[in-house]
């Protein structure tokens, strides 16, 4: 029998604060009594329980891709905490929003009478258990890659959003995840289904303090954008460097669906991350935007994935990466046009800057047509900052280090000026911070 180690806290609202939850420690790896430990703490249905047996089973033979395998930090599995959130009534729950209690219940009054259902998603599986059903594993099934299988077993925590037909929720839905404990595994879960006609946007934002020891956040992100439907998803993370994350985040767009995919990296030790789309709709469109920034023993393997199942669908990626002190960024950009969907078109512009001689940048764009018409294109470059640039800068009374961050600020707008406002001004903060060696 598999023993627990069981540390006492409590799950707040607002916020995910990974750490201050229960957290159970398995001795012998995943198996069968683990991921049963989990789903009877968290009272969740049979089904529920069978997917995560099905997902252990699935881990246990699947090997890590090697390109991740050569770059991940030796953490054991056996010595990670699986963070458990307590069941909890679901009367003040995570809304994203830091506001007083009355402004919040006013935001929380305002999306229920629209139909929207906005919450974390253990309490979507008890009081929308059929919903979740539905779609849950659909997207992103545990057989897509070791990670994913990972956070298909011992998930916990995440957001979940349904948005019903025709329904435009104007307000923009947020929330926070933070990591507050050494040895900790953050398995998040979000699901996002924007029914026919609808619109949302959603928000998240990442960071963690420093330990001494390493943290793994393995997440899965699952969108669901039916036909006519607009989601715009915005992702800033500005992890500690003793965080290791590895996303796997798909979306699929149906029919006149679009989505917006921003995602923002400029923390962690190592963080891979490449959103997926897959257009499986006539004229469906997909943009992501990409922007990352690696600092002193710092690795940022990022890029996008579109997927075109379907004709007159377009996408475009666009990506802008900056590497400091050491730091190395990789960016992996895949377009794929399936035999049969004829008038695809889809671009994929990614743009590096590289601040001195020890860092690196890699660029490993992937094209695959199987379809004659079809207009794919791609174009890379790979730059420094001139030593006369940098001085027409300073020339007007700024510092070595001011005149850096303004030049980068500058290279990264074409991603960040599509960032709500307050969280434009926060990047272009962390990049003046970074580039006075004070992140990272």
């Amino acid at each position: 029998m598999t023993t627990f180690g069981l540390d006492s806290g409590t799950y707040g609202s607002g916020r995910s604060d990974i750490g201050a939850e229960p957290a159970l420690t398995p001795t012998e790896g995943i198996d069968d009594a683990v991921v049963d430990e989990i789903s009877w703490r968290k009272g969740e249905p049979s089904w529920m329980t069978a997917f995560r047996r099905r997902s252990a089973r699935i881990l246990d033979r699947m090997p890590m891709a090697e390109w991740i395998a050569v770059n991940m930090p030796d953490i054991d599995i056996n010595e990670i905490d699986f963070a458990v959130a307590p069941v909890q009534p679901a009367t003040n729950r995570a809304t994203g929003q830091h506001e007083s209690d009355v402004v919040a219940r006013r935001i929380r009054e305002q999306i229920e009478a629209q139909g929207v259902l906005f919450c974390d998603i253990d309490t979507a599986l008890r009081e929308y258990p059929d919903l979740v059903k539905q779609y849950f594993g659909t997207v992103v099934p545990p057989g897509d890659n070791a990670f994913a299988a990972l956070n298909s077993a011992v998930w916990s925590g995440g957001s979940f959003i349904y948005v019903p037909p025709g329904v435009r929720c104007e307000m923009p839905l947020q929330a926070d995840r933070r990591v507050n404990g050494e040895r900790l595994g953050q398995f998040e879960r979000t699901l996002i289904i924007a029914d026919e006609g609808s619109q949302v946007h959603y928000i998240e934002g990442c960071s963690a303090p420093v330990y001494s020891t390493s943290s793994l956040r393995s997440t899965v992100t699952e969108i669901v954008v039916k036909p006519s439907a607009r989601v715009r998803y915005t992702t800033m993370q500005n992890w500690t460097p003793n965080v290791v994350h590895v996303g796997t985040e798909r979306a699929r767009v149906e029919a006149e669906g679009h989505i917006e995919w921003i995602d923002g990296t400029i923390g962690s030790k190592l963080t891979v991350k490449h959103p997926s789309v897959h257009l499986v709709g006539p004229n469906a469109t997909a943009e992501v935007l990409s922007v990352a920034s690696a600092g002193s023993g710092q690795h940022h393997d990022v890029g996008a994935t579109m997927v075109h199942a379907a004709p007159e669908t377009a996408s475009t990626i666009v990506s802008r990466s900056v590497s400091k002190d050491g730091g190395v960024t990789t960016f992996r950009g895949l377009v794929r046009v399936d035999d049969g969907a004829y008038g695809c078109t889809g671009h994929v512009q990614c743009a590096a800057l590289v601040l001195d001689e020890q860092s690196e940048c890699r660029t490993l764009p992937r094209i695959e047509v199987d379809e004659r018409d079809a207009q794919i294109g791609h174009d890379a470059t790979v730059a420094t900052i001139a030593d006369e640039r940098l001085f027409y800068v300073m020339s007007r009374g700024l510092s070595h280090a001011q005149a850096t961050s303004m030049v980068v600020n500058g290279f990264l707008q074409p991603v960040t000026s599509a960032l709500p406002m307050e969280y434009a001004v926060e990047w272009s903060r962390l990049i003046e911070l970074q580039m006075e060696g004070s992140v990272g």
